[in-house]
């Protein structure tokens, strides 16, 4: 039996459902992309992106990693960045990431898994920048609460120092780029206060989310 026959099942009962709430629905698609959102969040299954906010295919663009790390040299997310900010042109990107996160939790304990260590190595940079912060919890499960945090507000950093959104906001185009994270523990997302609509505002709206979180 082919393994797949449960998903394929499932696949055509949603298209029959979607196409029944709205005939016109798949070739509308067909035609076009036009999302107002870039969605940077972590591979986690437990985390799906359009779903956990109610949007349809097509109202979201979505670029996903093991603990939504977002790095200078990394084409695969800086080629998604500059698709969604210049073709697509869209409104928003949100960093989301969340609480419980085995890679950032592999890093803060020093995990030893295998290749992935590599590339976990950027969210150990933010727990070795954040020391003194983390520091000062007294539990481990605050300290991976915290830096699940702390990992999102340094990768919304990043992606407003990219030249894609560098370059958007200099030609003037409308582009806020914002740090959410996620609870699977209760399907809630929170945003972390860190907004950013130009390259003036980075710093200052960084050091206050920074602030709100060491409270």
């Amino acid at each position: 039996m082919n393994d797949l026959t449960q998903l394929l099942a499932k696949n055509r009962a949603w298209a029959a459902e979607m196409t029944s709430t709205d005939p016109d629905f798949f070739q509308r698609l067909a035609h076009q992309q036009n999302p107002e959102y870039l969605w940077i969040g972590c591979s986690d299954s437990r985390v799906p992106a359009t779903q956990l906010v109610g949007l349809l295919p097509g109202e979201m663009f979505v670029h996903r990693n093991v603990a939504n790390v977002v790095v200078h040299t990394d084409l695969n997310c800086l080629s998604v960045l500059h698709y969604a900010v210049a073709v697509l042109r869209v409104r928003h990107i949100i960093v989301c990431g969340h609480y419980g996160c085995g890679g950032v939790q592999a890093a803060l304990q020093n995990d030893r898994v295998g290749l992935i260590d590599n590339w976990l190595r950027h969210v150990q940079d933010v727990r070795n920048d954040h020391a003194t912060l983390l520091a000062a919890c007294s539990t481990t499960a605050e300290r991976l609460r915290l830096l699940c945090a702390l990992n999102v507000l340094d990768q919304v950093k990043h992606v407003c120092e990219t030249t894609a959104v560098q370059d958007a906001w200099e030609r003037g185009q409308i582009l806020t780029v914002h740090g959410l994270i996620y609870d699977i523990a209760d399907g809630l997302l929170s945003d972390l206060g860190m907004s950013i609509s130009n390259t003036p505002s980075l710093h200052e709206q960084y050091f206050q989310a920074l602030a709100r979180l060491g409270k």
